[in-house]
């Protein structure tokens, strides 16, 4: 068995997981998220802590489910955030009702309407914070926002992870 799976899950106060035949259902106060019960891989329920275990010998996914229960719990109680910077001259980002209304160096505004669940704020012009319950599909907002105008290597202007470290290449020599 994995060992991933034999560390239990908290609840935390205010978070319920309910778990049906067909489905895990975790909701809390930044939510709820539902997640497909897998074959095999057994979830119960007891005094406030989640534990998982394989079924049988054949199913390898004691430890998959728990990190993605693990995920949904953290998820609906706290809740996940990503934060992209915007390097170059003249980038800047503005959001426009739920829109995020983009100029990347592009002859036209770049704009991106946030998903069911996401929730986008701008701090500064050259900041995009994203937030949400789950941590899937925060990601793939931040990652589809920076595949518009990915960091170059040449002078690393576009748009990044915070914290994000472009190595440069070297420029021609003459």
């Amino acid at each position: 068995m994995s060992r991933v799976a034999k560390k239990p899950i908290d609840l935390p106060k205010g978070v319920e997981c309910t778990v049906a035949k067909d489905a895990i259902t975790v909701k809390g106060p930044k939510g709820t998220l539902k997640m497909a019960a897998i074959a095999g891989v057994q979830v119960a329920i007891d005094k406030g802590v989640v534990n998982c275990a394989d079924g049988s010998a054949e199913t390898k996914f004691a430890g998959t489910t728990r990190a993605l229960l693990a995920n949904m719990v953290k998820g609906v109680s706290e809740g996940y955030q990503k934060k992209l910077e915007l390097v170059g001259v003249g980038y800047r980002a503005a959001l426009q009702g739920k829109d995020l209304n983009l100029t990347l160096g592009f002859s036209h505004p770049v704009v991106f309407k946030a998903p069911d669940g996401i929730t986008l704020s701008v701090p500064s012009q050259t900041e995009i914070l994203i937030a949400g319950a789950d941590k899937q599909r925060v990601g793939e907002v931040a990652a589809k926002i920076r595949a518009f105008r990915p960091p170059e290597p040449y002078k690393g202007k576009g748009v990044r992870y915070s914290g994000e470290k472009i190595t440069l290449k070297e420029a021609k020599k003459a």
